[in-house]
């Protein structure tokens, strides 16, 4: 049998970094971590300083994004991710990163960027 599907869009101002069909997705909110399955009930969640989402894609394939600020959308027949920054977690330097985490104030806009980007890469390494 296989997993229902649904429509999965995630988007930065500047671009569109996804668009395709998805089974699962999970993202970190300010309310907790919410994992998505198709025909979710209605909502919106803000996006949670320092997170990621991650997205199991309808072939089976994992992928995540590094996303700060924004929020998810949810209707029965798709998702949005309006991100204010998002990237690809393979795009992302995680030695870089997290040397940031070592030496930036912990909560500041440099240390919630690095720890996002640190969870994203985590999340499909």
């Amino acid at each position: 049998m296989a997993d229902k599907t649904f429509r999965l869009e995630v988007v930065s101002p500047d671009s569109e970094l996804y668009s395709g069909d998805a089974t699962f997705l999970v993202a970190q909110t300010t309310v907790g971590e919410l994992g998505i399955l198709a025909s979710h009930a209605p909502m919106l969640a803000e996006l949670a300083p320092g997170g990621c989402v991650v997205v199991t894609e309808s072939g089976g394939n994992r992928t995540a994004f590094a996303v700060q600020g924004g929020f998810l959308s949810v209707t029965g027949e798709s998702v949005t991710v309006l991100a204010e920054h998002a990237q690809f977690a393979s795009d992302i330097d995680v030695a870089a990163e997290r040397s940031v985490l070592e030496s930036a104030d912990e909560g500041s806009a440099e240390f919630l960027r690095a720890k996002s980007r640190v969870r994203a890469a985590e999340a499909v390494g």
